[in-house]
């Protein structure tokens, strides 16, 4: 079973034991075009309300807090690669990384 939440600009979708999380498209609307992301590394541990990335787009730059404590199991190698992958039009298509570790309850309560 999978849910999905939005939390300041960003999608969290939990899926088994991750929690992907990408660009909404609300917020890729508000920063146009991406030009730089900053990732978390693979295995970081991160802390719900903590930086977790940047975005430099074309309207803004932009900080993301996690929504979520846990642990980096994945990076979109795609948008690490090309951070203009986050321009597109279906919003599930902007994903960027994924959570393990995480507290059920905590998403629950996003």
């Amino acid at each position: 079973m999978s849910y999905l939440k939005k939390n300041e600009g960003l999608w969290i979708l939990h899926n088994d034991k991750d929690y992907c999380m990408g660009l909404t498209s609300e917020m890729a609307e508000t920063l146009g075009e991406v030009t730089f992301i900053s990732l978390p590394k693979i295995g970081q541990a991160v802390k719900a309300g903590e930086p977790l990335l940047e975005i430099e787009a074309e309207k803004a730059v932009q900080e993301f807090k996690s929504p979520l404590t846990g642990v980096v199991s994945s990076v979109s190698e795609k948008v690490s690669a090309d951070p203009a992958a986050l321009n597109v039009k279906e919003e599930l298509d902007a994903w960027i990384l994924s959570l393990r570790e995480v507290d059920v309850d905590e998403f629950e309560n996003l």
